[in-house]
């Protein structure tokens, strides 16, 4: 894995003459500015073209001035901020202009110094500070530095002397002889970290992050310490006798004599190995990494985020590629974030699906929001009907050709079609399946039809879908699934075509595989649609087949439907259909609750009809006659609404008497249609019942007249003389008895009306009795609330001049006045005005 390029930016080319002793001790950089500072004394600085171009780059010498005649520049440090730059040369710190290296008279040397920092805390203001090693003591000191002068504002006693010092605000990471500690000269605190072996290794101690420290810890271990003693990041391993050490995240980067080795720091494993020869430093900036060598400068560019993440999703690193990713998140702009993440993630899972690790793979390509179409692609024979989609994921190395697979290993074949069918069912609904749902749905027709999943193919194609009918059409035909044909031109809103096809099935009676009663659905279908003209087109059709089902158009329609019939239009095209016209007749009375006149009487003429009929042509039915004669009766006796007189001059010549005595029952003509019932129908007992349900509901007086007249019937033959006694033994209660004894026969015994005269007295006196109790009754709540009177009108009041009328307030002067039920006492006058308003 390559994480940073190479690129040579400084050489010190030979002069020719003699021994050359150019050797570059350290590096400042800031921009494109660079400053050398050589073994010889010399700061030179340099520009640099572009400094985030990765091909060779062109340096130009901006200035260059010697320190003195001898001894190594060992330190530089820019400040930006104050145009400064500090060189630490002959063991003193000297302040030179950046760009002019003009040596600023205002600010002396600070003499005896062997090394040191600067703090970040104040870099935005006008100072900084400089936290600087004395060469004879164990102390630092610690300077206020500004445009045009600086002072030492603190001394800082140390435990031991200083052989490496960095510093993150107040806080100073030192390393001396043997050891590493943390000293905060704000808090005076001190923090020992741990020890180290100066003669077996380089001390190393050097700011990496925002309060952080990289250091050379025991083990060649490098140690991330943060300025609070705690560590946010584990240690890494890197080589025996690293020099240097410098951190660019999120990798941190080792330097040996001859080779630079980068390590990430997320797992801690070394990513490259860049070689360079004599190198001896490095100085991290926000761009890059520059390595110092004896004679040149060398620049390591860090390789693109993206190419970086591109190059792990090429090598199958995916983790590894995500977990870069996620750490650096915030290093990206959103957008590419975004499509660097589902690039990775749908990688992965196209890893794991060759592996046939599906569940993985699935949820994988959800999160990822894979375009389904980049699975549908793979498969044989599977369309993709947009014409502009062109495959974009990103080829893994093991990828199976799919058709080969179809072809040589059928079994693990079919678990690739499992999760096709499981993966585009889950994201058929969401977003993701919105990005291309004709080919989503065209796919799991396809799958399903050749397959012979003929239960999820219908259920595909009977909701709501997207199929292509181009394609599904003639595969539909081929495999001779009519019924799914209609499934799926009804889903499509063609619906005049869904019904004829399976019309055609029906009259032609195809060998549809499907166990579904094609004319039942046909029914169901017409009920429920809200095209009428389709309806009327299909409604004959049906009639003809099965009246009894062809009704359910008319009276089973779905509640969603806006669709309604007038009944005028649907008894009109029934008129040819009597059974179903009188099944929607008893719908508009029995469930829609009909009181058109109309209506009723042709629900009484058909029933009419249809009796009349079975009888003369021996029409058979479901229904049998005694049923229908049971339905004609009900409605005869319950309907206040249809045409007694038209209705009755139909079955006057018919057998239908018990049906003409309850319409002359509804003029009023009781004796008449009892006459029919006795003398026609010769049904005492429907005689009798038709006394019962005429006088239901009625008074006693009504009663005992009707009774008398089918008395009278009976007395009028001497064949019904027993059955006028069983009436009058059965009925007593319905009798008047004075009429009764005046229509009786002279020539009857008193043994043959015994039974009747005892229930007849019987009831009397049971009546004469309640009466009386009754009369008791009220006669004892008279005295109760008598008495409730009498208590209250003799309960004593006592009134006195304290006593006041309620109403007016006014005393009670005299002996008249009103007590009210709530116990207050007034006025006489003052009660009458209230009444009075």
């Amino acid at each position: 894995m390559k994480v940073f390029t190479p690129v040579l930016v400084f050489q010190k080319m030979p002069t020719g003459k003699g021994r050359d002793k150019f050797s570059i001790q350290c590096l400042e950089c800031f921009g494109k500015n660079l400053y050398i500072g050589t073994k010889e004394g010399v700061v030179e600085y340099l520009t640099v073209n572009n400094t985030s171009a990765e091909e060779s780059l062109s340096v130009r010498e901006v200035g260059k001035r010697q320190m003195g005649r001898s001894g190594a520049v060992s330190q530089l440090t820019a400040v930006p901020v104050l145009n400064h730059l500090l060189v630490l040369w002959d063991g003193s710190v000297t302040v030179l202009n950046m760009f002019s290296l003009e040596l600023l008279p205002a600010l002396k040397k600070i003499q005896n110094v062997s090394l040191f920092c600067i703090s970040e805390s104040a870099v935005q203001t006008d100072s900084i500070e400089l936290i600087a090693a004395s060469t004879k003591r164990k102390t630092v000191s610690v300077y206020k530095v500004c445009v045009d002068r600086w002072e030492c504002v603190r001394q800082v006693a140390l435990p031991q002397e200083p052989v490496v010092l960095a510093a993150h605000g107040t806080c100073l990471c030192v390393a001396t002889c043997d050891r590493y500690f943390l000293h905060d000269y704000q808090s005076q605190t001190t923090l020992d970290l741990f020890p180290h072996n100066l003669g077996k290794q380089n001390i190393i101690a050097n700011k990496c992050g925002k309060g952080e420290f990289i250091l050379n810890g025991p083990g060649c271990l490098g140690m991330f310490v943060m300025k609070n003693g705690t560590s946010q990041h584990p240690p890494v391993q890197w080589p025996d006798g690293v020099v240097d050490a410098a951190v660019h995240f999120p990798y941190v980067l080792a330097l040996q004599n001859q080779t630079i080795h980068i390590y990430s720091i997320l797992d801690q494993q070394l990513k490259q190995t860049v070689p360079l020869q004599s190198a001896k430093s490095l100085v991290s900036t926000e761009e890059s990494v520059f390595v110092v060598a004896d004679k040149e400068i060398h620049r390591l560019s860090p390789v693109p985020l993206q190419d970086q993440i591109e190059d792990l999703v090429k090598n199958q690193r995916v983790d590894e590629a995500l977990m870069l990713l996620d750490r650096l998140q915030d290093l990206l702009p959103k957008d590419s974030y975004k499509d660097l993440h589902k690039n990775v993630i749908c990688t992965s899972g196209m890893i794991k699906f060759y592996r046939e690790a599906f569940v993985e793979a699935k949820d994988l390509f959800i999160k990822g929001e894979l375009d389904p179409r980049e699975i549908i692609s793979l498969y044989p024979a599977m369309p993709v009907m947009s014409e502009d989609f062109t495959p974009q994921t990103t080829a893994v190395s093991n990828a199976k050709d799919l058709w080969m697979l179809s072809r040589d290993d059928w079994p693990t074949f079919q678990q690739y079609l499992i999760f096709l069918d499981d993966f585009l069912r889950e994201v058929r609904p969401t977003g993701q399946g919105q990005m291309c749902p004709q080919d989503i749905d065209s796919a799991l027709f396809k799958l399903y039809l050749e397959q012979g999943e003929y239960g999820k193919l219908d259920q595909l194609v009977s909701s709501q879908n997207n199929c292509n009918l181009q394609m599904c059409v003639p595969d539909l035909e081929q495999h001779r699934r009519f019924f799914t044909l209609g499934l799926l031109y009804q889903s499509q809103g063609q619906h005049f075509n869904a019904i004829q096809t399976w019309v055609k099935i029906v009259e032609e009676q195809s060998e549809d595989p499907s166990h579904i009663s094609v004319f039942q659905h046909i029914v169901n279908t017409l009920s429920n649609l809200e095209h009428k003209p389709i309806i009327w087109k299909f409604v004959d059709w049906v009639l003809q087949r099965d009246q009894e089902a062809g009704i359910l158009i008319f009276t089973k329609k779905h509640t969603s439907s806006h669709v309604t019939f007038a009944p005028e239009e649907v008894l009109t095209i029934l008129s040819s259909y009597p059974l179903a016209l009188t099944l929607y007749l008893e719908y508009l009375v029995s469930e829609l609750h009909s009181k058109e006149e109309k209506h009723h009487t042709m629900l009484v003429t058909s029933y009419v009809k249809w009796i009349l009929q079975s009888i003369e042509d021996e029409y058979n039915n479901k229904t049998s006659k005694e049923e229908m004669r049971h339905k004609l009766q009900q409605i005869l006796w319950q309907s206040p609404f249809y045409n007694v007189d038209a209705i009755y001059n139909q079955i006057t010549p018919s057998f239908l008497h018990v049906e003409r005595a309850i319409l002359l029952g509804k003029s009023g003509k009781h004796k008449k249609a009892l006459q029919v019932l006795v003398h026609e129908e010769k049904d005492q007992q429907a005689a009798e019942s038709y006394c019962r349900r005429t006088s239901a509901g009625r008074d006693r007086k009504f009663t005992q007249g009707v009774f008398l007249s089918l008395l009278q019937i009976y007395l009028e033959s001497c064949q019904h003389v027993i059955t006028a006694v069983d009436l009058l033994n059965k009925n007593a209660a319905s009798f008047d008895l004075v009429s009764v004894l005046r229509v009786l026969p002279d020539s009857w015994s008193l043994k043959l009306v015994l039974r009747f005269l005892s229930e007849s007295l019987r009831g009397t006196v049971h009546d004469k009795r309640m009466r009386g109790l009754e009369m008791s009754l009220a006669k004892v709540e008279t005295l109760r609330h008598k008495h409730v009177w009498m208590e209250a009108t003799h309960e004593k009041i006592r009134v006195d001049g304290e006593c006041v009328c309620q109403s007016c307030q006014k005393r009670l002067s005299g002996p008249e006045f009103l007590r009210r039920p709530t116990g207050e006492l007034t006025h006489i006058s003052c009660h009458s005005g209230e009444s009075g308003h």
